[in-house]
């Protein structure tokens, strides 16, 4: 938890100091606001590696089909990315472009799902076949 309370404090630092030195110019502003979203962006990867290889242990466990769960790995990136890139395009003063980026998100997320759908309804006919 301490990579946690470090970029938030990180983060507050960044906005006291960004709100100080906007006066001065806004390009220093931009740069400090962009270092401290890298921390914390390399901080929630560190979260997030011990739960990938609890998924990989569980995938084997369960012994799912081959690519599943790389397959829905991709759609919580691609979500995270497009929620990532409308913050930044609202920030920039263009949230329709964000709203759209969002929207191709979405898409992308359910284009990657069908094989998924597929096996879930292929799993389902097996089922009702049995009975």
């Amino acid at each position: 938890m301490g990579y946690f309370w470090k970029a938030v404090a990180g983060a507050l630092v960044a906005v006291v100091l960004g709100l100080a030195m906007e006066r001065q110019g806004k390009d220093f502003s931009s740069m400090l606001t962009m270092a401290v979203c890298a921390m914390i962006a390399g901080a929630a990867f560190l979260y997030l590696e011990p739960i990938l290889d609890f998924l990989w242990e569980l995938e084997a466990m369960a012994e799912l089909q081959e690519g599943v769960l790389g397959i829905l790995l991709k759609a919580v990136g691609i979500g995270l990315v497009a929620e990532l890139a409308c913050v930044i395009c609202t920030d920039g003063g263009n949230a329709s472009l964000g709203k759209q980026l969002q929207l191709l998100g979405s898409a992308v997320i359910l284009y990657l799902s069908v094989p998924v759908f597929r096996s879930l309804l292929q799993l389902i006919r097996q089922i009702l076949g049995e009975i």
